[in-house]
């Protein structure tokens, strides 16, 4: 027996509970679910480097191979990010937690200072690709959808390279570093 998936565009008549919670406390929740840190980059119409730090990352396809982040709508840099072809997903180091702190949204640094003293190399498409990083993704910006207060990003990855360093990780409000699981033994 096949199993049927139904969508809620399938029938107008479904919606969504409204929810039973303040935005805070999903907030909260939310922040348990343990993240990589990545810093997303690309260059602004004058050619100048600009990024921010996120934790919305997560791989989508294989074949092709896709990967998706968000960025708020009303972020100054989403004109940059919607227009542009390229982008670079750098997923930081356990010891670049300074690195991180200063690409985060919030920084007074302009978008552009924020690179300052920062070792990088451009990517086949031109995006700014940070050293000494655990990972790094070069993405065509392939697509983007308008969903809730944020845009979420598609990117299809051209290049795409990772460093034997250990990731920084980021879980209910603070900065991790991995370990493995006592219960867990390599075979």
């Amino acid at each position: 027996m096949k199993l049927q998936s139904h969508r809620p565009d399938d029938d107008p008549s479904l919606e969504a509970l409204p929810p039973d919670f303040e935005a805070a406390h999903f907030r909260r929740v939310l922040s348990q679910f343990a993240t990589g840190v990545t810093i997303i980059t690309t260059l602004s119409p004058e050619g100048e480097p600009i990024g921010f730090t996120a934790s919305s990352f997560n791989s989508v396809s294989l074949d092709p191979p896709l990967v998706l982040w968000s960025l708020a709508a009303n972020a100054s840099s989403l004109t940059v990010f919607r227009g542009n072809t390229h982008y670079a997903i750098n997923v930081l180091s356990a010891n670049q937690i300074e690195l991180s702190r200063r690409f985060g949204i919030a920084r007074a640094l302009a978008p552009s200072d924020r690179f300052t003293g920062i070792d990088w190399r451009r990517g086949a498409g031109g995006a700014p690709v940070l050293l000494d990083c655990c990972a790094w993704f070069e993405c065509f910006n392939r697509s983007r959808y308008d969903e809730g207060d944020h845009v979420i990003f598609v990117g299809e990855v051209e290049r795409c390279g990772f460093t034997s360093a250990e990731p920084l990780v980021f879980q209910n409000g603070r900065y991790h570093r991995t370990q493995a699981h006592p219960d867990v033994t390599d075979d």
